[in-house]
């Protein structure tokens, strides 16, 4: 996850380069915000996998002497299936819709993708793996 990091930070660096200079120059609040959100999107994915190596040290796949059979065996669980997805992708079209066409719509919206987040969350919480 270093390098991913490193990776990762060196976008977020340009990102926040191109976005001051186009903010000194073009001035044109389009553009400005497009490459803000950029910068904030690839600044947290360096983020996260700065955090992640910090937490859980180098992975076999970092180090160039490392064997195959240190990555094998099961990786975490996965649910086979769920309609909770479905659910909160559901509930946040509404949501969009909602700001178009009216509040009422949106609050059924918040309602359904607050109930489908809460569905993801604790639907396998009382496993024991």
């Amino acid at each position: 996850m270093k390098s991913e990091a490193y990776l990762f930070g060196g976008v977020a660096a340009f990102f926040l380069i191109t976005d001051a200079g186009y903010a000194w120059f073009a001035r044109e609040p389009a553009g400005i915000a497009a490459l803000t959100i950029s910068f904030i999107m690839s600044a947290a994915i360096a983020l996260f996998c700065a955090v992640n190596y910090h937490r859980k040290g180098e992975r076999p796949e970092d180090r160039p002497d490392s064997e195959i059979h240190e990555r094998s065996g099961p990786l975490d669980f996965f649910p086979p299936h769920s309609g909770y997805p479905p659910m909160t992708g559901f509930g946040v079209a509404l949501l969009a819709v909602g700001v178009v066409y009216g509040l009422w719509l949106f609050l059924i919206g918040l309602g359904i993708t607050m109930a489908g987040v809460f569905g993801l969350v604790f639907q396998f919480a009382g496993r024991d793996d």
